[in-house]
């Protein structure tokens, strides 16, 4: 596909872009992306040039291209991911799910446009069928364009893309998927749908016996982003008979400080950590099995959080 080319650069001192929650500012010379995490916080990574900027029937779509974190995809002005840093993300929300059943051979990602999942679901052998679900196909157009770092999978004969609205895709599922991850944006926008309780229980449908749901559940530490992550545990444990919540660190995501949720029918991450799972032969940057058992160790103000909910 051919893209549209990036936004013009302009010798100005305040490049003010929409929406208002980030800003590209400098000069030609000096150029910074700027998200804001709160009122009071926000996070800036000098930028080489824009690549793209669009508008799809969903959302606003930009890829920079940076210096510290080579190239970073944002929607509606939040930061998706960046080259530099992706493979955390990616490896900590698909191989310990995996790794806790690495027999699954059906399924189910949703979201996940640019990629990244696929990518990594795509090492396992047992992996049958791979049905990713993204709302946007302009987000898949674009990755496959710009991020090939993250995208290079995605024409695995196993995968299966559909570009459909992700809730109403799961409705209509029962009893087929042995793994579901849920790579969503942020619980606004065209991600909202997938933070609530009607959403989780039709996943808990659309899974096997012993079927797991992963998903990504905001950071614990500033409090808009902790109350989501509240919510969804909320919903989650309402519904599964085992719900844990595990950690990892990025560093672009707000505070570093990320969470993942970890739902299933049966199986508990830690005893039923597969004890083959090295002798696989799968080459991860930050993932692994002891970093496996301790990433469900939290701080105690998340426990709180948690307990809380």
């Amino acid at each position: 596909m051919a893209v549209p080319s990036g936004i013009p650069l302009q010798a100005t001192d305040a490049l003010v872009r929409q929406p208002d929650n980030i800003f590209l500012w400098g000069n030609i010379m000096d150029l910074w992306f700027t998200e804001y995490h709160t009122e009071n916080a926000r996070f800036s990574i000098r930028v080489k040039k824009p690549l793209i900027s669009l508008e799809s029937e969903f959302q606003r779509i930009d890829v920079f291209d940076s210096y510290d974190f080579g190239r970073i995809l944002v929607l509606d002005g939040y930061l998706m991911l960046t080259e530099r840093d992706e493979f955390i993300y990616h490896e900590m929300i698909t191989h310990v799910p995996m790794a806790v059943k690495p027999e699954s051979r059906d399924v189910l990602v949703i979201g996940a446009g640019d990629g990244g999942v696929v990518r990594e679901l795509a090492k396992y052998d047992t992996i049958k069928r791979i049905d990713m679900v993204e709302i946007d196909k302009l987000v898949v157009d674009v990755c496959r364009e710009y991020l090939p770092q993250t995208s290079c999978r995605l024409d695995d004969p196993r995968v299966n893309i559909y570009y459909e609205n992700g809730v109403e895709f799961v409705a209509g599922k029962d009893n087929e998927y042995d793994l579901i991850i849920v790579d969503s944006t942020d619980p606004f926008g065209p991600g909202e749908d997938l933070f609530t309780r009607e959403f989780y229980q039709n996943c808990f449908n659309a899974l096997k016996t012993s079927g797991i749901m992963v998903n990504q559940h905001e950071s614990p530490y500033y409090p808009n982003d902790a109350l989501a992550a509240q919510k969804a545990h909320r919903h989650i444990k309402s519904i599964f008979p085992k719900a844990f919540v595990y950690q990892a660190h990025i560093p672009t995501y707000p505070s570093g400080h990320f969470l993942f949720g970890f739902a299933s029918k049966g199986p508990d991450p830690i005893a039923d950590l597969s004890m083959g799972w090295a002798s696989l032969g799968i080459k991860t940057r930050y993932y692994n099995p002891d970093l496996h058992r301790g990433c469900f160790a939290l701080p105690n103000y998340v426990k709180e959080l948690l307990n809380n909910a």
